[in-house]
């Protein structure tokens, strides 16, 4: 992770660096296991990881297994 990428993150709402250090060590998840592992509500964890992915420090793709979901990790 970059120094900016690092500031970026710092600004982020607590939420977001909540799933940060959930996938920092448990990734790659869903979206499903990210709220199963967090208990944080649907719309909480979709806007942290939207928030994630704005400062660039997350990607996902799609499940190999359901390609109707997408799987999360640190860049």
């Amino acid at each position: 992770m970059s120094k900016q990428q690092g500031r970026d993150l710092e600004a982020l709402p607590p939420s977001a660096k909540f799933v940060y250090k959930v996938l920092e060590y448990e990734a790659p998840l869903t979206q499903k296991e990210i709220i199963e592992e967090t208990q944080l509500t649907q719309r909480t964890v979709y806007n942290a990881l939207q928030n994630l992915e704005k400062v660039d420090v997350i990607d996902s793709h799609p499940l190999r297994t359901d390609l109707r979901q997408d799987v999360y990790y640190l860049k």
